[in-house]
């Protein structure tokens, strides 16, 4: 089994980067990329979906990435201990009829030792907001450095 660093336990400095490399892929909109994160028999609950194993969670992610256009994501530690990680998150995207919506959520993560996630359980909900009111701004793909976090923003 390949190891996906950082490793847990994770200290506030290991986690604040495993957040920032799960959100630099999920900004990549690269399904087959991002579940390579994600153990074998990976367990998800994503709204209302309970999926089991990489084959289920890339699928979803096609039909995420395929509804959810121009999506930019932030992720926040909440909370760390051992191998797992409290995150809170917001994204913004347009459907196709060109509504705007930003989308608020927690995850729970747990992650073996080789660093891969075996659980990730998310509560999402969405708000419909003005294109006006967007706030995360900046070309398609990973979030630059400089750009404001979740806080910064006051999400």
């Amino acid at each position: 089994m390949e190891n996906r660093p950082p490793l847990p336990p994770f200290t506030l400095e290991t986690a604040i980067a495993k957040v920032r490399l799960a959100e630099d892929g999920w900004n990549s909109r690269d399904p087959q990329r991002v579940v390579l994160a994600y153990s074998e028999d990976t367990r998800w609950r994503n709204r209302n979906e309970f999926l089991v194993g990489r084959a289920a969670a890339q699928a979803l992610l096609e039909r995420k990435w395929a509804r959810e256009l121009d999506y930019r994501l932030i992720k926040e530690v909440w909370a760390f201990g051992g191998p797992r990680i409290a995150v809170r998150f917001a994204y913004e995207w347009h459907d196709d009829s060109g509504q705007w919506f930003r989308s608020y959520g927690n995850e729970n993560w747990e992650f073996n030792a080789a660093g891969l996630m075996t659980h990730r359980h998310a509560s999402i909900n969405d708000v419909a907001i003005e294109e006006s009111e967007r706030q995360f701004h900046w070309p398609l793909g990973r979030r630059p450095d400089d750009h404001p976090g979740l806080s910064d923003l006051g999400c």
